[in-house]
């Protein structure tokens, strides 16, 4: 009698490999007969653990290795239970596995365990059967479900099947196919244990296979009842089986030796595969019916779980009381980086065209909610939304908490919130269970149980980062080639970096809001989703301001408050922010508490300054400078909260939050403040440089952020300063700055006026950048100078272009009021600023607007608005001052685009109230084709139907880099549009790979153009001679023709003098490029000698 190997004569080990399996008769002890016992061999274990999910090694033998033993010779083997007579013990094989723990790739190996496990014991083909099987054994929530197959052939090894992710869409209702030998519809067992037990050659009566693809294991085999003896089941081969002793610490494993569940150390769930007894289980058919229904439903937690659970539901599920409750839907776009330039790698946020914005379904809660359909398993998702700030990312990312906490979200067990601030901490003893319970708002109590069962299902965990801008050297979290071992203490930096590289809680979901600045929109670019939160329309915010004062109980203002805001169009544009609406809100309520001749300022200072006057009056000696102080310095360092203890004086913070300036977080700590919105801790900053004495003259004017970048001595974190303390500087003191901290303490304001007066007026506008010079127009408004605000809108260029620049809508008020300002005509390019139609109507119908370019997509949303409204002047304005000249087309949509145009133009030529055509399409002189080769040829037949409309069309561009490559098709249907060309002068078809065919298409069609073409172009194409000799027959009929480029084609000698002795008839032609490698050189000199106009350049 032999034993297997023992575990202490093994050295630590470093990798598993798999023997060969072998069988032969055996006599055994007992009733039992004559039996076969498939084993596994542990060879030496070398190499990398990782080796093993490489190998062909069976998956079963690492949850029951403890049969692997050799049978070599003809002894008889006996299988011992107790624990002194044990080759390998659970305390051995629990010690092994923490050796193994040790390795920094060994939770990634548990994790790949884990899934062949679920893939090898459960079957997505067959939900009812596998489910019903397995359903009591395994656990529901394990229970994906894999395939059951009939063997078509006994002891035929089964085919290989795809993981579930390559399953097509329908496998829900797939059903098994019946076999040669048997078939069944729903596997029913009867009362009694289920048996696994090794793939023998034959199937005797009684046993049911099932596959185990993907493990390399032929079949894994199932019967119901005992399992009978060789006297009951005489197989034809004489071969038995014997069923396997049941470990005591493990129910439901076969193995004498298997550890438990307590004794695995940081195992996935999905590796502890039986987790419940395995008693007694009857199956019928209407439970195989159901299976479905019962797989859905989610396991019964650990009581310390469940506890955790519901608190964290109820941390999270509080509304929002009075007015901070109150909701706005506000449109969620799909956002997405594009290239800064074509000669940078630098990234930044795309500004679509307002009719091409992809809105999300929903708000956010939503759209996590469809994003699990695009899941793939243990795989990190990262999902940003971004947004300027008082856009409302903080409000909508608590309303996903909100939406967890009332089951919305039910692809989540857990969700955890924190604000980015709580992150910038020093030291490195941080772990993962400090992030999710101690780092947060609000520390939470957590059992070690929770944290263990969070880290087996990291999929179903949602961690929401909210304000990451607000995080330091946030940019190479994403891109950063190092990160932490799982289980090491680190710095909170480095915890950040192995979340977004998929080394710490792998699978999760990361929900980012932020603001897109600086290089926080390069790091963005490995996200999988971005959104962008758009703000409030025009509609939207009058809705906000209704609801406001409803919810004040002052519902008999309401009608006033809105006419208020709408006298004031600055503040309607700027009431597109929710945090500036709401501030709006506030100080139309406090006016009209006062009296009927209330009037709303008509800046955004002036709006802050009515805000804060009263709260200032009563204020303690210098609190309001204090505090100025406090929120500049906090913006330096690029944060927006405070502790209690950094007041200069408990008094002075007792007023603060007495007065609503500073107050406590949702979910903060006692000692935690911070500012009710950002734009509030803006003014305050810009209040401080004021005030300051502490900053120099001739430093204030870099703080207006109009100088460029590597001149500036901070980076503008605190965006809206320049705005702010224009106005403060220039505004009259006794209803601004005198307001606010009274006239003795604005004697420095008065020297600063005189700097930045003389900077501003030293600026050309013509020379500053479409951002810069829309900042100095919100600047020189701000100010309420007239000397200042003559001298901007004086010097603006008349061709003023803001291509790739975004225009909000208090940026078309603000340079509406320039234009008219300046009493002159311009041109506008609104070409991919993302203007909403409101605002480019605004600008169109501007008297002093002569003509303007926009995306053709919104102009035509824009004419079917007035259309429909019945504004008639306008509609007319708007179509006589649109033009598209030069048009590029450099993608499909812009050759729909285009065809959406021709289309407009024929209906409005058909109708009766209108005739004549679209100035933008009769004037349309320039057209550029550059999709390059892949969409060149499929895309160039939809700009051929739409030529014809072109009839002022001189240049026709089809070259591109890339090469169109439209060919001899392209070119025959190109031609049949020559004879409506009439103007047409240049015909440019270089690098279209067209050959002789089309250069004879192009030859018969070419007279029609004889009268107008002075440019044609033919270079690097494939002509060859006959081709050549096509050109040369034409050429003298093209009595206007000038120059023609055929260079770097495929004619060789013959063809060369074809063209030659046909120039020499056509006077009229000044240049004939033909130079070729395919001619020789003495060739060409010898006809150039001859006729000096070919050119060999």
């Amino acid at each position: 009698m032999t034993r297997g190997r023992a575990a202490t004569d093994l050295p630590r080990p470093q990798s598993w490999r798999e023997g060969e399996a072998t069988s032969s008769a055996r006599g055994s002890r007992g009733n039992s007969g004559s039996s076969q016992c498939a084993i596994m061999e542990v060879g030496p274990l070398e190499g990398g653990y990782l080796e093993l999910l490489n190998s062909d090694a069976d998956p079963l033998c690492l949850y029951h290795f403890y049969d692997q033993m050799d049978l070599a010779g003809e002894e008889e083997i006996e299988l011992y239970s107790e624990p002194d007579t044990d080759t390998i013990n659970c305390d051995q094989f629990s010690r092994l596995l923490c050796d193994i723990e040790g390795d920094e790739e060994t939770r990634e190996a548990y994790a790949n365990i884990a899934e062949l496990d679920q893939y090898v014991f459960q079957d997505s083909q067959l939900e009812g059967l596998s489910k019903d099987i397995f359903i009591e054994h395994i656990g529901p929530d394990e229970v994906i479900g894999e395939s059951m197959e009939m063997p078509a052939e006994v002891g035929q090894k089964s085919q290989k099947r795809p993981f579930p992710e390559e399953l097509p869409a329908d496998l829900k209702h797939w059903k098994p196919v019946p076999s040669s030998s048997s078939s069944l519809s729903c596997l029913n067992l009867p009362e009694g244990p289920i048996q696994f037990v090794p793939t023998i050659s034959t199937l005797p009566h009684g046993l049911w296979q099932i596959s185990g693809a993907g493990t390399e294991v032929s079949s894994i085999f199932i019967y119901h009842g005992e399992v009978p003896q060789a006297s009951q089941v005489p197989p034809p081969s004489g071969l038995t089986v014997h069923g396997l002793p049941t470990s005591p610490d493990r129910p439901g494993s076969t193995s004498p030796f298997a550890p438990s569940a307590t004794d695995l150390p940081s195992m996935p769930e999905p590796a502890l595969t039986s987790r419940a007894n395995m008693t007694e289980h009857k199956t019928s058919p209407t439970q195989c019916q159901a299976a479905g229904e019962v797989s859905n439903k989610l396991p019964k937690w650990p009581e310390p779980v469940e506890q955790f659970y519901r608190s964290l539901q109820d941390t999270y599920g509080a509304e929002p009381a009075g007015r901070d409750g109150i909701l706005v839907e506000v449109d969620l776009v799909r956002a997405r980086l594009e290239r800064s330039s074509s000669k940078s790698l630098e990234r930044e946020l795309a500004t679509p065209d307002w009719a091409e914005r992809q809105l999300a379904q929903g708000g956010l809660a939503e759209v996590l909610l469809a994003d699990k359909e695009h899941r793939r398993p243990r795989e990190t998702r990262v999902i940003a939304v971004l947004g300027k700030a008082g856009q409302g990312k903080s409000y909508w990312a608590g309303a996903v908490s909100r939406a967890w906490a009332c089951g919305r979200l039910p692809q989540y067990d857990f969700v955890f919130s924190v604000p980015c601030h709580c992150l910038n901490r020093p030291g490195d003893a941080y772990g993962l269970q400090d992030l999710l319970f101690s780092l947060g708002p609000q520390p939470l109590v957590a059992a070690d149980e929770v944290f263990s069962h969070i880290l087996k299902r990291p999929d179903r965990v949602l961690l929401i980062l909210d304000a990451f801008e607000e995080l330091e050297a946030q940019d190479g979290f994403l891109h950063s080639t190092c990160g932490p071992a799982p289980a090491e203490p680190c710095s909170l930096r480095g915890l950040l970096a192995g979340l977004f590289q998929k080394k710490l809680l792998r699978g999760c979901t990361l929900l980012l809001t932020a603001r897109p600045r600086g290089r926080l929109v390069q790091s963005l670019s490995k996200a999988d989703a971005l959104f962008e939160l758009s703000g409030f329309s025009m509609e939207q915010a009058q809705a906000y301001v209704m609801r406001y004062f409803e919810s004040s109980g002052m519902t008999e203002h309401q009608d006033r408050a809105l006419t208020l805001l709408r006298d004031r169009p600055l503040l309607l544009s700027h009431s597109h922010s929710p945090t500036l609406c709401r501030a709006v809100c506030q100080l139309s309520e406090a006016l009209l508490e006062l009296g009927e001749d209330a009037k709303l300022p008509s800046t955004l200072t002036g709006l802050y300054v009515g805000l804060l006057g009263r709260a200032a009056l009563n204020s303690p000696p210098g609190a309001l400078a204090e505090l100025a102080k406090l929120a500049w310095e906090l913006g330096r360092r690029h944060q927006s909260t405070l502790q209690e203890d950094q007041f200069p004086s408990a008094d002075v913070r007792t007023w603060a939050m007495a007065k609503g300036l500073v107050q406590h977080p949702p979910g903060a700590a006692e000692s935690e403040l911070a500012f009710p919105s950002f734009l509030l801790q803006c003014f305050l900053g810009a209040l401080w440089l004021a005030l300051s004495g502490e900053i120099k003259d001739k430093e204030l004017p870099q703080y207006l952020a109009l100088t460029p970048r590597k001149k500036r001595p901070y980076d503008n974190w605190l965006e809206g300063v320049p705005r702010f303390l224009a106005g403060l500087i220039f505004q009259p003191r006794a209803r601004c700055l005198g307001a606010l901290v009274g006239p003795s303490a604005t004697a420095l304001a008065d020297r600063k006026q005189k700097v930045l007066a003389r900077y501003l007026k030293r600026l050309q506008p013509g020379t500053l950048r479409a951002r810069q010079l829309l900042e100095l127009l919100h600047c020189a408004h701000e100010a309420e100078e007239a000397g200042i605000w003559q001298h901007v809108v004086q010097e603006l260029p008349a061709r003023l272009s803001f291509l790739g620049t975004r225009l909000t809508p208090p940026d078309a008020h603000v340079l509406g009021k320039a234009l008219e300002a300046a009493g002159r005509d311009f041109s506008l390019d609104l070409r991919s600023t993302g203007i909403c139609p409101s605002g480019l109507g605004s600008l169109v119908g501007l008297s002093c607007v002569t003509r303007f370019r926009a995306a053709l997509s919104d102009t035509v949303v824009l004419w079917e608005s007035l259309r429909q409204h019945g504004e008639t002047k306008l509609l007319q304005a708007a179509e006589e001052k649109f033009t598209i000249e030069p048009f590029k087309a450099k993608s499909l949509k812009d050759v729909e685009d285009l065809g959406k145009l021709v289309q407009t133009q024929r209906t409005r030529s058909s109708s009766e109230d209108t005739a004549g055509e679209l100035p933008a399409v009769r004037d349309l002189k320039k057209l550029e084709f550059a999709l390059g080769p892949i969409s060149g040829p499929q895309t160039f037949p939809k700009l051929v139907q739409i030529l014809t409309a072109f009839s002022s069309l001189q240049h026709l561009d089809l070259d591109a880099l890339s090469e169109n490559k439209i060919g001899d098709e392209g070119v025959s249907q190109l031609s049949a549009t020559f004879p409506q060309l009439k103007s047409l002068e240049t015909l440019n078809l270089s690098q279209n790979n067209i050959t002789d065919l089309g250069a004879y298409k192009l030859a018969e069609a070419l007279p029609s153009l004889a009268a107008s073409l002075l440019r044609l172009s033919l270079y690097n194409n494939c002509i060859c001679d006959v081709g050549a000799e096509s050109l040369a027959r034409v050429l003298p009929d093209m009595v206007s023709l000038r120059v023609m480029d055929v260079q770097y084609n495929k004619f060789t000698a013959a063809g060369a003098q074809q063209l030659a002795a046909s120039l020499r008839r056509c006077p009229h032609v000044e240049t004939l490029a033909m130079w070729t490698p395919t001619i020789p050189f003495s060739v060409q000199e010898h006809l150039q000698q001859q006729d000096s106009r070919i050119s060999l350049r």
